[in-house]
């Protein structure tokens, strides 16, 4: 039997920093009104030309590969989650493999929005537990930044999102106190459309409608979300997955030693912390200055806190997410 360990780890954000002032010139809101609502001050965006889905995921991934002590050649299978790939398709798992100078191993897309990284872990976890795999490269990028509405129409949902990549190298190892302990995964179809991109593809419209409108009236095009119905249940869903995990190994909240949420509203992960009566000291947050980065956004924390010694050997990591879909997924892990 074997588990599953995290061996290295990486991310990747643009150079290019978007503060609540500067969209505050380009759409009526303010820093205020940003930081009360989402507790967002700032966020990255890609230059076009410099950046992209799959450079960034890259860039994330090499310095994952490094930090693991596995080579390129040892590299088994790649799973890539990402709702905004550079093509429509092919998904960037096979621009990965050709970039990185992998073998020809499989690559795996995983479209599961905010959701994606656990769901894409868990994907890894179990092709290792099978010994189906021993060295799986995961990868979580995304760039939002170029298909949001930056007007007022779109300015409740466009000041939340940011760009960039998170990466990870799964390893087998025959301890099994350590490693992915489980994961967790959920949906609930129908609530799909309260959290959406609807066009293209709603009611049968395709990529070939939208160049012949050429409408840029029509909001089908551009994110939409019912934000008071997605907190509501972000909070409840957040709070169960998490109680799941932890019964499923026996533990209490007692045990968490460092909670990383998904990066979706500071208020959400402060209301978290609240309810399971959680230190600040166990539970780590960046959307201050990435903003939410959908399926990267655990990635890139996870590594930012144990990049800043908040995550030790033997700690009991807990990861949740919930987003689009709806789905929501959690992640036990003894580091």
């Amino acid at each position: 039997m074997y588990h599953s360990k995290i061996s290295g780890l990486g991310y990747y954000v643009p150079e290019n920093v978007v503060t609540n002032a500067d969209l505050s010139k380009i759409m009526d809101t303010s820093d205020e009104w940003i930081q009360e609502r989402t507790g967002i001050k700032e966020r990255r965006h890609i230059v076009r030309g410099e950046d992209t889905t799959t450079s960034m995921g890259i860039k994330a991934a090499k310095i994952a590969i490094e930090r693991s002590g596995v080579s390129n050649d040892e590299i088994d299978f790649i799973v890539f989650a990402t709702i905004s790939p550079d093509y429509y398709f092919p998904g960037p798992g096979v621009a990965i493999q050709n970039e990185l100078g992998l073998r020809t191993i499989g690559a795996l897309d995983v479209r599961n929005q905010c959701s994606g990284f656990i769901y894409a872990l868990s994907v890894a976890d179990q092709y290792i537990k099978t010994g189906m795999y021993k060295n799986i490269l995961v990868v979580a990028s995304e760039v939002q930044s170029l298909g949001l509405d930056m007007t007022n129409r779109g300015r409740g949902v466009s000041v939340i999102f940011g760009d960039g990549a998170g990466a990870a190298i799964l390893i087998r190892d025959e301890d099994i106190s350590k490693g992915i302990l489980s994961t967790h995964l959920h949906s609930e179809g129908k609530y799909a459309q309260e959290l959406a991109l609807l066009a293209p593809g709603m009611g049968g419209r395709w990529v070939t409608d939208i160049l012949a409108d050429n409408n840029l009236d029509d909001e089908s095009y551009f994110p939409h979300m019912n934000g008071q119905l997605v907190f509501k249940n972000a909070v409840v869903r957040f709070s169960e997955v998490i109680n799941e995990g932890l019964q499923a190994n026996n533990l209490q909240i007692s045990d968490i030693d460092m909670l990383i949420p998904h990066q979706a509203n500071l208020r959400i992960s402060q209301f978290i912390q609240q309810k399971f009566n959680l230190s600040d000291d166990k539970v780590f947050n960046n959307i201050q200055k990435y903003g939410n980065t959908t399926a990267a956004s655990i990635p890139i924390a996870l590594t930012e806190a144990w990049e800043l010694g908040k995550i030790k050997e033997g700690d009991t990591v807990v990861l949740a997410a919930f987003g689009s879909g709806f789905t929501w997924a959690s992640a036990i892990i003894k580091w």
